[in-house]
């Protein structure tokens, strides 16, 4: 694997072309993805490895970033991807408040491309907002939206709402007669109830995921109902995911390469290395690769997107479990021990790829393709 680049970002190209996990460096002329407003990938990931933990630093990168930021299927996919998989690389934490920001902004985006235009000025969604996106559903709540005079409320419990007692927007599903529809929210009003204290967990420990209450909330709807899941886009948001999951992995794998660097003759930190290589260039490959049919697939043709989602997903998902055991048994109780941030960015990331579901995933894929009437091999 490349040597860790000086400045930390992943490059990505487009087409499944070569990865370069090295930032451009002094006198490179690779392009560097004028996405960020003058800043480079660089300088991105510096902010967010500055950053960490803190919250607030990371809301700030997203409502910075957010605009600036390619849209999935703009043609530009690979700076889309470029810099998640940098905000992974250098704070998974930062990556985790950032990427449901990106994504929220993209299915305004979409809907609004599609002929369905969301009044956000409604809920106050201008700028400064920052967004999450909470779709999740769970046993014994449920969140309701019903119509009225003044247009349409939410009422009821959603679970897995991440950071919303910080954030001050989100979409979020919600049930109706016609089915589930894509709501936009201020979560600021005085009618919502967040509960943080329920986050116990030991990775991710600051972006809180806890359930929230709603009562009569106004909220405007993105797209009509089934249209959040049954776009192209959705496709693109797991692979958004993946590519910050990427990102994490690669992060490990350097300090898996510099342990290796340091003891040339040590053969099993070779073998560390070799294993983690392998996996880790087929994941970035796999990123790569889906930038050109992400930027050419006709609009509409949804079983691809979902196919190739759940192809990359899958790839990176076990690259990164992999990376996790190699790094593991590679460095040793050391780093765990005595690094903070190592140990972090573990427990971070173990936790952080379990929004892939594993062997469920695994059912659904094998479901998908028996679909397609012939091997696709």
């Amino acid at each position: 694997m490349a040597a860790p680049s000086t400045t930390g970002a992943v490059l990505l190209s487009a087409g499944g072309g070569s990865a370069r996990a090295r930032c451009p460096g002094a006198g490179c002329t690779a392009p560097t993805h004028g996405a960020l407003s003058g800043s480079g990938l660089g300088d991105l990931y510096e902010r967010a490895a500055v950053a960490g933990d803190d919250i607030q630093a990371a809301l700030a990168i997203a409502v910075d970033v957010g605009g600036a930021v390619p849209l999935p299927g703009s043609g530009d996919t690979a700076a889309r991807w470029s810099t998640l998989a940098t905000l992974g690389a250098a704070d998974l934490t930062v990556a985790r408040v950032v990427e449901p920001h990106l994504d929220a902004l993209a299915i305004v985006a979409e809907a609004d491309a599609a002929g369905h235009p969301v009044e956000l000025s409604r809920v106050n969604g201008g700028a400064g907002t920052s967004w999450g996106v909470f779709a999740a559903e769970g046993p014994g709540v449920r969140l309701t939206a019903t119509y009225g005079a003044d247009g349409w409320t939410l009422s009821g419990t959603k679970p897995w709402c991440s950071l919303a007692d910080r954030l001050s927007h989100a979409l979020i599903t919600a049930h109706t007669q016609s089915g589930r529809q894509l709501f936009a929210i201020a979560l600021r009003h005085n009618s919502i109830r967040t509960h943080p204290d329920v986050w116990s967990a030991r990775g991710l420990t600051h972006v809180t995921s806890g359930p929230i209450d709603l009562i009569d909330v106004p909220a405007v709807p993105v797209g009509p109902a089934g249209w959040y899941l049954n776009r192209p886009g959705f496709a693109w948001g797991g692979i958004g995911v993946a590519a910050v999951w990427l990102g994490g992995a690669v992060a490990l794998a350097r300090r898996v390469y510099s342990h290796a660097a340091a003891q040339p003759d040590d053969t099993l930190r070779l073998l560390h290395l070799g294993a983690t290589d392998a996996v880790l260039s087929a994941a970035i490959h796999s990123v790569e690769a889906s930038v050109s049919v992400i930027d050419d697939l006709e609009r509409g043709d949804n079983a691809a997107a979902g196919l190739l989602a759940a192809r990359v997903r899958a790839i990176v998902a076990d690259a990164a479990e992999s990376t996790l055991l190699r790094a593991a048994h590679a460095l040793g109780p050391a780093p765990l021990a005595l690094d903070a941030r190592h140990a972090r960015r573990v427990a971070d990331l173990q936790l952080y790829v379990r929004q892939h579901h594993a062997e469920r995933d695994q059912v659904a894929l094998g479901a998908s393709l028996t679909q397609l009437g012939a091997p696709p091999w």
